[in-house]
């Protein structure tokens, strides 16, 4: 084995590792956005609200993600793009993965928020009513801030189990750490150095992310 590879190729795995991230965190971001309007369109008394939540969760809940970044990136953006912009390029496949990771995140989120405002007493909802609140600023105002507490563990969850299935990415050759991992091994016919580099970065990365940034604010909102 010839670890010289991976310092070799640092500059690949440095790239990699910055889209990854990048990557994650705005679907996560963009995906918690679109999950709650998902997840309260779901709880809806409203049919024409919650038929296309609850077919939006499964659809994305119940396949691949593989499959829907193939889908998105070969067949989706392309015909979106060329449907609305005909004479401009279609995007690079960061933005395909961007848009898969995203949506793909949203359906669970919006289960997350589903799960997370009904473990909340009913009763609170009627008391704020009673106060004159209507019932989405008693929504925005009292539920859903202490539902949110509830969902920060599974909120984090998300985040490394979406920072891990990022690395599908490398199949519509998104420039991610998985990628860079794949390519070293292709340019140099060394298969334990980049692979196993990459899975250690993986593993720093989650371990950040669950030992500090999601402790961390558990803590810090939590009641004391």
């Amino acid at each position: 084995m010839d670890w010289s590879v991976v310092y070799d190729y640092r500059e690949l795995f440095i790239r990699g590792v910055w889209n990854t991230v990048l990557l994650t965190t705005v679907a996560v971001i963009c995906g918690t956005i679109l999950g709650l309007f998902i997840g309260l369109g779901k709880m809806s008394d409203k049919i024409y609200l919650k038929a296309p939540a609850a077919i939006y969760v499964e659809l994305f809940r119940g396949t691949p993600l593989f499959l829907q970044i193939l889908l998105i990136h070969t067949a989706v953006i392309p015909g979106i793009w060329g449907l609305f912009f005909p004479e401009a390029k279609v995007p690079e496949a960061l933005f395909s993965g961007f848009v898969a990771l995203t949506l793909n995140a949203a359906a669970y989120i919006a289960e997350i928020f589903r799960a997370g405002i009904q473990s909340i007493d009913p009763g609170q909802m009627e008391a704020a009513r009673s106060l004159g609140m209507t019932k989405g600023m008693a929504m925005r105002l009292i539920t859903i801030p202490q539902a949110f507490l509830r969902m920060l563990p599974a909120l984090g969850n998300e985040f490394i189990a979406l920072l891990k299935d990022s690395s599908l990415l490398a199949i519509i050759s998104t420039p991610e750490l998985g990628y860079a991992a794949f390519n070293i091994a292709k340019n140099t016919f060394e298969r334990f150095p980049p692979y196993l580099t990459s899975g250690a970065i993986y593993l720093v990365l989650t371990l950040f992310l669950s030992r500090v940034v999601v402790r961390g604010l558990e803590k810090k909102y939590t009641p004391k």
